[in-house]
């Protein structure tokens, strides 16, 4: 049997790290936090709990699509909101909305209060228990900003820029069913340049590309209509659908209004947003025909670009050729496409 990566001495692994960077021209602390994706990855859906589970986000669009020419460094997990609440979501429920938005806001609050209580008392235990069984040089614990966000802190071999952390950061929601999902097997991108070493692999369930695009779409016209995002790091997003379009995955998502309609109801109820003049943002209206993927010159478009030369510099583009002007060329293109893709009937009402 092959020696386990994960299991060697830190100088072992330094080595086998130098040979997989090497031969890929990648950046060694990439390639390694890329180990501990798969690992997380592997623990949460051979659980108990990997039945109710989806993997979403940036990095199902690299790690099980390979749609992406990035490298995608945390888990957007979703736990199916109708095992979470299903006393609150009841039966006949398909999309799991509710009825009323004081409903919405019970929901809310119960689902948090839930979700906080099966990371700290279930999940955190489980992680634990995994790394302690395999005796891994690593720790998890709680996120003290949120408690929807478990950390894993590895032992590191390799250094960046600091851009990218030696930790990686599982979010959980849980207000979504996460569908459409499809299972699809996952493996480390070093493991191709070290066959004589065993890698962990996976196969999550994971959202479907299209709903993905629909979900960053919206994120990115919240943005540039002056709205609040969640976290930091934002340029990402207009990375990702720049490339999803360029590999054919936005004209799919362009035939699928009833997944466009979906995230628009589901955003409506759950997230709604404010314009930077206090005025709600109709994710209806944005997959209707007036998306906006380009935001005002000034200091939201400075702080996009700032970020993006970050992610360069920390060598998280593997096609690091691509200037931010070329992508918010695209971004132009796609807006336009959009728009006239999703124009043809009238938009959905997405909030009661």
């Amino acid at each position: 049997m092959s020696e386990i990566f994960l299991q060697l001495s830190k100088k072992d692994r330094g080595d086998a790290l130098g040979v997989a960077a090497e031969q890929s021209r990648r950046p060694a602390h990439l390639l390694e936090k890329d180990v501990w994706v798969v690992w997380a990855l592997r623990t949460m859906f051979q659980s108990p709990f990997g039945p109710h589970l989806v993997f979403k986000g940036g990095t199902s669009l690299s790690k099980a699509y390979g749609a992406i020419e990035r490298f995608s460094e945390d888990i957007d997990l979703t736990y199916d909101i109708r095992k979470i609440a299903a006393d609150l979501v009841g039966e006949n429920n398909e999309e799991a909305l509710p009825p009323t938005k004081s409903q919405e806001k019970r929901w809310t609050r119960d689902i948090r209060e839930r979700l906080t209580k099966w990371a700290a008392e279930d999940v955190l235990p489980l992680l634990q228990r995994a790394l302690q069984d395999e005796r891994l040089s690593a720790t998890a614990t709680v996120d003290p900003e949120d408690s929807h966000v478990l950390r894993i802190e590895y032992e590191h071999t390799a250094e960046g820029t600091g851009y990218v952390k030696p930790v990686v950061i599982l979010e959980f929601g849980a207000r979504s069913t996460g569908e459409p999902c499809d299972p699809i097997a996952v493996r480390c991108d070093m493991a191709e340049f070290v066959p004589a070493l065993t890698f962990p692999t996976s196969t999550p369930r994971v959202m479907r590309v299209e709903r993905t695009f629909w979900e960053k779409a919206t994120a990115v016209h919240v943005y540039c209509q002056g709205g609040r995002l969640a976290g930091s790091r934002f340029s990402r997003h207009w990375y990702d659908l720049c490339h999803l379009d360029s590999a054919g995955h936005a004209a799919s998502a362009l035939t699928m209004r009833d997944v466009a309609d979906r995230v628009a109801r589901h955003k409506g109820w759950f997230f709604p947003a404010k314009d930077a003049g206090g005025v709600v943002i109709e994710y209806a209206s944005a997959v209707g025909g007036q998306m906006r993927l380009i935001p005002p010159r000034g200091r939201l478009l400075d702080e996009l670009a700032d970020d993006y030369r970050k992610m360069l510099e920390d060598g998280l583009l593997l096609d690091d050729s691509v200037p931010f002007e070329k992508i918010l060329e695209q971004s132009r293109s796609l807006e336009d496409r959009v728009n006239k893709a999703m124009a043809v009937v009238p938009p959905v009402t997405s909030t009661p």
